[in-house]
């Protein structure tokens, strides 16, 4: 008996040691209840030891099933060698059970080890309860519109652009041939036009001057013009081939007219010869409007 109170007395002094080296946690919600997908805190603390080394949960923790929102660690305290710890975890509940539990463990470090300590489960319940509804709606304004990026739609664009490269080969198909004569008309026009214009400066040159020089000129005017109005090769023609590929004896005359006064230097009645040059031009150029408005009868 004397040996068990012995004992007894032993023991005592190292009891509150035994205390002192314990870890506590606890935890609980900051509130009760919660609505669906309302901020909600979660406290975690844990007294311990301060010799020992305890760490808490990080973001990476698996806190289903709530969703963790943010978390808050709070600066370590030590008194009396015993060393507090807090964290508020800030979570969200989107579970429809009518309670849902949380204990988040903490872990005590050791050399090659390390013991969990879990808290009691916190409860936080679902609060479904709906608040007043008012007699008259009152609509929230928040119509704040959010800039939308515009992406190019290519297949749209690349249809677009197959039905303008139809649509354009239509009216080509249809139309290309009245373009082509209605061009061909107008081109003919300005070029008679621009030649009608040269033509009269020349022979006013050539009546003033009477020199070889303007004779020259005047002859190559022709000879260009209907060159490009009949595409025959005039310019390198003799005034005698030229009569005959034109197949007309008149012309050759009339060219032989200013010839005489381009090589030989004389000085003769030209006039006459002037007006038929001139003329002959006018009739293959309306032959040539002619030939035109038939081809287009024709097709």
């Amino acid at each position: 008996m004397g040996k068990i109170w012995l004992f007894i007395l032993f023991l005592l002094p190292i009891s509150p040691l035994f205390a002192q080296q314990e870890v506590s946690v606890d935890a609980y919600f900051t509130q009760d209840s919660a609505k669906l997908g309302e901020r909600v805190g979660y406290v975690l603390k844990a007294n311990y030891p301060s010799n020992k080394q305890l760490t808490f949960p990080d973001t990476t923790f698996d806190f289903s099933p709530f969703v963790l929102l943010e978390k808050k660690t709070f600066i370590s305290s030590t008194t009396e060698g015993i060393t507090q710890d807090s964290t508020i975890y800030f979570l969200s509940n989107f579970s429809l059970d009518p309670s849902s539990y949380l204990t988040l463990p903490v872990f005590e470090l050791s050399r090659y080890d390390s013991i969990t300590h879990f808290p009691l489960e916190a409860e936080l319940k679902l609060k479904l309860t709906l608040d007043s509804i008012p007699e008259q709606l009152v609509f929230k304004e928040n119509n704040v519109y959010q800039p939308i990026e515009k992406r190019w739609n290519w297949i749209l664009l690349g249809l677009s652009i197959l039905a303008f490269l139809v649509f354009v080969g239509i009216l080509y198909w249809l139309f290309a041939d009245r373009v082509k004569r209605f061009w061909h008309k107008n081109s003919l026009k300005k070029q008679w036009s621009r030649f009608e214009k040269e033509w009269t400066k020349s022979t006013i040159k050539l009546e003033t001057e009477k020199t070889t020089q303007a004779g020259d000129e005047l002859l190559g005017l022709w000879k260009g013009y209907l060159e490009q109005l009949t595409g025959l090769p005039v310019k390198e023609w003799t005034a005698s081939e030229i009569g005959v590929k034109l197949n007309d004896p008149k012309v050759f005359s009339s060219l032989r007219s200013v010839e005489i006064l381009i090589y030989a230097g004389k000085t003769g009645e030209y006039q006459e010869a002037n007006n038929y040059l001139l003329e002959f031009a006018r009739t293959k150029y309306q032959e040539k409007l002619i030939q035109l408005k038939h081809d287009r009868a024709t097709k």
